[in-house]
């Protein structure tokens, strides 16, 4: 059985999970500890970054790669078009939503987190004590004044002028590229889910997010769409059982 090494929250894990649940794959997750966990991860695909998926006796690095390992293994349905145009397509907006739009949506999140001490300690890892959980939901506010501005007003606005466009994108076809799911759809699903958890995060996270980006009225057409692909994929992962 495949196997996936990850942190629950990590945009790039969640991309690699619904690659999986697209393909109707078997899989298993094993998660991996801040810090004390990388070390074993290294050992394992020689970096200390996570996803990391082994197959076999193939182990393989980068939410990217893992994606164009698991099309290759031939289920359905297909996630990177056979038309050159689509794929090149694909292939932009996948990197775009893994460099620009991770970026921005993570210290987006980041400055989310350093205001809202709940949103702070339910972002820790569930093998977290509870010590630690407490010292963490009262870090002292100069700490959270250093890392308020994280985000610049140039480039919060230039973040949201994106995803409007992309909202109005997902009104007018359900999908980024062509008439079908891509690889494109999942990694800007995956993306989001910085900036408003989605169901699959369980409580206390489902549901929260960016205060100002979450909850625009422009942007709701997006995680809704959003939402909507989420529910595919389970309902898919529920067929296969």
């Amino acid at each position: 059985m495949l196997e996936l090494h990850q942190f629950r929250h990590s945009a790039f894990c969640l991309k690699v999970r619904m690659v999986l649940q697209a393909k109707g794959l078997s899989y298993r997750t094993v998660e991996v500890t801040p810090g004390i966990g990388q070390v074993a991860v290294f050992r394992l695909s020689g970096q200390r970054q996570v996803p990391v998926l082994v197959d076999g006796d193939r182990v393989l690095a980068d939410s990217s790669a893992i994606s164009r390992h698991l099309e290759q293994l031939g289920a359905d349905p297909t996630l990177l078009p056979t038309d050159p145009k689509q794929a090149a397509q694909v292939h932009l907006i996948e990197d775009w939503a893994d460099t620009t739009l991770a970026a921005g949506g993570r210290a987006s999140l980041v400055q989310a987190a350093a205001l809202d001490p709940e949103l702070r300690v339910a972002l820790l890892p569930d093998d977290v004590p509870d010590p630690l959980r407490s010292v963490m939901g009262a870090i002292p506010g100069g700490w959270v004044n250093s890392v308020s501005e994280l985000v610049n007003q140039g480039e919060r606005a230039a973040l949201l002028a994106s995803l409007e466009q992309l909202a109005a994108s997902v009104e007018d076809s359900p999908f980024l590229v062509g008439e079908a799911m891509t690889l494109a759809d999942l990694a800007v699903a995956a993306q989001l889910s910085l900036l408003r958890f989605p169901q699959s995060a369980g409580s206390p996270l489902a549901g929260r997010g960016v205060p100002g980006l979450s909850d625009h009225p422009k942007l709701q057409a997006l995680f809704h769409w959003r939402d909507q692909l989420e529910l595919k994929l389970m309902e898919r992962t529920l067929e296969e059982v």
